[in-house]
This record gives structure tokens, sequence and C-alpha cells, in this order.
């Protein structure tokens, strides 16, 4: 299965390792465009000085992690396709150019789901699709989870309790399976 994943899934940090961990363990095929990743780039300079440059680093990270990864949106899909917001068009056709079977987005209003659907593409939110992993394999995502709590107390020096650091991810289905899985 082939998944866009949309800018606001890559950026923040513990969604982005929880969604990537889940294609590192084979559970899907990632794909973006450049304007993607550099739309990622440009959201982490709001959030301070030397925030561009450590997202620019972590973009060049998953482009070496993941050189097949990137798609280019073509001319006739650019002009041709239709959203509420034209600036998530290049999305849609990014998709589209890869053949992804599932655009993973949080702005599930920008994406209508009818006019996926008439483009071959269901439309999804990274709890639920993250819950979708899990079903397909409850072992990784159980390793991928402690992993990402793991990294999350190191880099940040707290303790962070499974259930509280995916809500805060804005996955909370996630949070609950991995603590009623023994995670605290």
């Amino acid at each position: 299965m082939k998944v866009l994943i949309d800018a606001c899934v890559l950026f923040p940090t513990v969604m982005r390792e929880v969604v990537l961990g889940a294609a590192s363990a084979g559970l899907f095929t990632p794909l973006w465009s450049d304007r993607i990743l550099e739309e990622w780039a440009r959201a982490a300079a709001k959030l301070g000085p030397g925030q561009e440059d450590l997202a620019r680093a972590e973009v060049a990270q998953l482009r070496q992690d993941w050189p097949k990864a990137a798609v280019q949106p073509r001319a006739g899909d650019l002009s041709r396709l239709w959203l509420p917001d034209a600036n998530d068009v290049h999305v849609l056709a990014a998709a589209i150019a890869g053949s992804a079977d599932v655009l993973l987005t949080m702005n599930v209003k920008d994406f209508p789901r009818a006019t996926l659907a008439e483009e071959g593409l269901r439309l999804a939110v990274p709890d639920l699709f993250v819950m979708e992993c899990w079903a397909a394999n409850e072992p990784a995502m159980i390793r991928i989870g402690q992993g990402v709590q793991a990294t999350a107390e190191r880099l940040s020096g707290e303790v962070w309790p499974i259930r509280k650091l995916m809500k805060k991810a804005r996955l909370p289905r996630y949070g609950k399976a991995l603590e009623a899985a023994g995670l605290s």
C-alpha cells in the first residue's frame, strides 16, 4: 500500500516518527513531494531560531532513508484538479503521480472524500491510520511506541507517560492501545 503523507503529518515530530516507524516496519510505502517537504521546513521556521535548519537536516535524512519516496506532481493534474483550498492541490496531484492508495493528512476538510474517491484514493487521519497499522502488526507498533517514548524522554529530559505523549501528538487511540498493551 502506498501512502502520500501530507506536511501536517510530517511536521510534528512524534507523529512523524510513529508513522514512519510503521513504514519502516513494512506496513506501507511512504510518499511525499519536494513541496511537501519544503512546507515542513518552512513551518518549523516559525518555531524560532535554528528550527528551520533542524527541520532541513531531518528532511535530508528522510530523503536519504527513503530515496524513492519523492514524487513529482504532473502539470496536467495540477491544472485539472480542484480542492476547497487551492494550496492543497499539489498534495492531491502528488498522490496521483505516486499512484498512492491513501492520502494521510490532518486536514480532512480540505480533501473531499468524493474528490479523492474519483482519483482512486482513500483519505485517512493519522490516529486511525496508525490503528490500522496496529491491527496489521501489533508487536511492531508496540516497539515503535516504545522507541518513540524513549527518544522523547531522552531529548526532553522528562518522563513521558505513553498515553499523555501520544495524546499530545494527536494519536490518542494509539496511546490508549499502547497503555493497554502494558506501556506506561
